[in-house]
């Protein structure tokens, strides 16, 4: 192990000295912490069983408000629309211009489909 002190006591997955998550091994004998360089030895995780999982959302997937029987494709947002007066709309945002301007924000309405756009 490093000789730098350690903060806390952590599973192999965290860094002992700042609680960052540690790079998985590879082919050098130690594994060390991106952030404070602490390092500890590969033969450490001899034994330990890694797994890792990626869940993909697919985007045609709606979600269902159960008790009003409605349809979203995103987060809800408690904003009047000005087509059918309906309080409640879902909303995604984009970077539609350039990095030091703000977002886009896309509001769908719940009751109707109309669409609506506020730049921020």
């Amino acid at each position: 192990m490093s000789k730098k002190s350690i903060s806390f006591v952590t599973d192999l997955e965290f860094c002992p000295t700042c609680g960052t998550i540690l790079p998985l091994p590879g082919m050098d004998d130690y594994v060390t912490c991106k952030l404070c360089g602490y390092k500890i030895h590969v033969q450490e995780f001899d034994g330990v069983k890694i797994t890792s999982s990626i869940v993909f959302n697919r985007p045609e997937t709606l979600q269902t408000n159960a008790e009003e029987g409605e349809t979203s494709s995103g987060p809800l947002a408690d904003r009047k629309c000005s087509k059918c007066g309906h309080e409640k709309m879902s909303y995604t945002t984009r970077q539609t211009r350039s990095a030091d301007e703000g977002q886009t924000v896309f509001f769908t309405c719940l009751n109707c489909k109309s669409q609506e756009i506020e730049y921020s």
